[in-house]
């Protein structure tokens, strides 16, 4: 690795598996210094071991549990330089079908708690001068599909808040880009693959509507992380930016 991060301050929620996972082990690899959240501590701690971070329990769909979060990252971490808000939760179903409950849970995982992670975290972002939050969003965000009304509309809320939450801090030098993947193998995509029928279904739709006719892996998200999280990225902000294979164009 070449030090890309060398120095950053890095928060990071659900990164115990999956593009999250990856994506915290890339930090740590370029040399920031890293904080891991998440619900599950038998995993965040494990996930923590692993890659060289540091775990703390956050419940990010409660308000006090952020904030306390963020306050003890930080001071674990000496300051802040760069948000990541990749906790996320998805449940398919057809709408009429589909239960206010699961709806809710939806977006106070994928939505509301982007709002908690910013809210704390923008205050040490402007101690140290400078910052990045970076969001993940979700093609779905961009482009739903059938069953995905709630997560669709809980990823499309991402991209409207990062895009606000760019242009309201821009003049703290705090830049805020979302991350909108496309079809990923990973266990997180385990409801949609079970809606479509299983594996060879989802399989089959994925080499008819993608053009590189293949599922991404978390290690071609997680560059982009880096990227953003970097000095290189300093005049890129206000973006939703997809990684999907080539569907969305």
């Amino acid at each position: 690795m070449s030090n890309r991060l060398q120095g950053k301050r890095i928060i990071i929620t659900g990164a115990v598996s999956n593009i999250g996972k990856e994506a915290a082990k890339s930090f740590v690899d370029e040399g920031a210094k890293v904080v891991i959240g998440d619900i599950n501590e038998e995993a965040g701690q494990q996930t923590a071991r692993e890659i060289g971070a540091h775990f703390i329990k956050v419940d990010v769909t409660q308000e006090e549990s952020v904030s306390d979060f963020v306050d003890s990252a930080v001071e674990e971490l000496g300051g802040l330089d760069v948000l990541v808000q990749n906790a996320g939760l998805q449940r398919l179903g057809k709408v009429t079908d589909f239960a206010a409950s699961d709806w809710d849970a939806i977006f106070a995982v994928n939505s509301r708690a982007h709002f908690f992670g910013a809210k704390y975290a923008v205050p040490h972002l402007r101690k140290s001068g400078r910052g990045s939050i970076i969001n993940t969003s979700s093609l779905a965000g961009k482009r739903g599909g059938p069953g995905t009304t709630a997560y669709s509309s809980s990823k499309g809320a991402v991209i409207a808040f990062s895009t606000a939450l760019a242009l309201e801090l821009a003049l703290d030098n705090i830049r805020v880009n979302a991350v909108c993947p496309g079809w990923v193998d990973t266990a997180f995509n385990e409801p949609a693959i079970s809606f479509m029928g299983g594996r060879a279904s989802q399989e089959e739709f994925v080499k008819r509507v993608v053009p590189l006719q293949r599922q991404g892996q978390s290690s071609e998200i997680a560059p982009l992380f880096v990227y953003l999280a970097s000095d290189e990225s300093s005049y890129l902000t206000a973006q939703a930016i997809t990684i999907d294979g080539g569907i969305y164009n």
